[in-house]
């Protein structure tokens, strides 16, 4: 009977196994960047825009039809098209066929060309509802965030008593953070590839180490924010449509998928009934650089200045909670003066609690 079992099991397997090789994603192997005409070699565009195609995946393994959705004069247009139609891919395979799709492709243009995005539209269309949702076009003008609230980390379930911050954000990449933690303060700043903290119970200010810096840039690179604004659009990223995915009792979740050129990868979830961004996913690394899968979730949206924001954001690990913001007050568009994301010579200013 174990051995009818066993078989059974193999046999599952396999067509199981058979099913996964019936369906694959469109593939890009080779993304050609534009390349200018001789006249163009001689005087490059002086200009900065993206050019978006619509384009023909055959099933063929060939590039059908190219049409421009958007454009950029001086012939860039043309370009982007001659270099869409080099595209070499592996194509979606539905059934056990191949089969025909037609994708976005944007091109990016500042002073020079900027290796290209594959963009899906129903992808599209879930981050367009979804910033909508968020403030439109208030929430995309926001330039500054000032906040403060209660940091908790969680440890086998169980909460630790809550830090109080004060956190300011300048995008696109900049930030400063002050904890306060049993009686001492810490203050953790970064601005593009640079950052220092401050330890407050020793009175000392250094220079980030690096892997503190990739901390900081990969969190701008799996930021609801930084994606709904667009941040990754000129970094050579594609986006997909996932599908839907069970969000709860009656509930779904759209989900897309961001792969940027290095293969790092995040999921987005957004509610499909309201279209609120609801998840975010990614693989990380532990202490003993073991690969983690990370969460963060959203709730308790409220509406600062027109724009919704969540004020409660929970991050998990191999699914377990493992802290929670939660926001007390936070003001957008405040003015914020670059000098507090420069380095001070002095740690005295530090110790008073910043004030802008």
């Amino acid at each position: 009977m174990k051995k009818i079992i066993l078989l059974f099991f193999l046999v599952l397997l396999s067509a199981f196994e058979t099913l996964a090789q019936d369906e694959l994603a469109l593939k890009i192997l080779e993304k050609p960047t534009p390349r200018f005409s001789s006249e163009q070699e001689k005087d490059p565009p002086h200009m900065q825009g993206t050019i978006t195609l619509r384009v023909e995946f055959l099933g063929n393994g060939k590039i059908g039809n190219v049409t421009p959705v958007s454009d950029l004069l001086m012939g860039l247009t043309e370009n982007a098209v001659e270099a869409a139609k080099k595209i070499k891919f592996a194509p979606t395979i539905k059934g056990g066929i191949p089969i025909t799709v037609t994708k976005q492709v944007q091109y990016s243009y500042q002073y020079g060309w900027i290796p290209i995005s594959l963009i899906d539209e129903k992808a599209e269309a879930i981050i367009k509802r979804a910033v909508e949702k968020l403030g439109g076009e208030k929430y995309l003008q926001v330039k500054t965030v000032y906040s403060t609230g209660y940091y908790t980390i969680f440890r086998g379930g169980t909460a630790d008593l809550p830090n109080s911050f004060i956190d300011v954000i300048a995008y696109p990449d900049k930030e400063r953070t002050e904890f306060k933690q049993a009686g001492n303060k810490i203050v953790q700043t970064n601005f593009g590839d640079k950052g220092w903290l401050f330890d407050g119970g020793t009175g000392n200010i250094r220079e980030q180490k690096p892997p503190e810096v990739e901390n900081f840039k990969r969190g701008l690179r799996t930021s609801i924010d930084t994606f709904l604004r667009g941040g990754w659009r000129n970094q050579g990223a594609t986006l997909a449509y996932v599908g839907r995915r069970e969000a709860g009792l009656g509930k779904r979740n759209e989900v897309v998928k961001l792969t940027y050129s290095d293969d790092f990868a995040v999921e987005y979830e957004f509610s499909a009934t309201d279209g609120f961004p609801m998840k975010t996913l990614y693989k990380g690394k532990d202490g003993d650089e073991a690969e983690t899968k990370e969460e963060d979730r959203y709730a308790q949206f409220v509406d600062v200045q027109g724009v919704m924001i969540p004020f409660i954001a929970d991050h998990h690990i191999n699914g377990a909670q493992s802290s929670r913001i939660n926001y007390q007050t936070i003001e957008l568009n405040k003015q914020v003066p670059p000098s507090i994301f420069t380095k001070p010579t002095d740690a005295k200013a530090l110790r008073k609690d910043l004030k802008l």
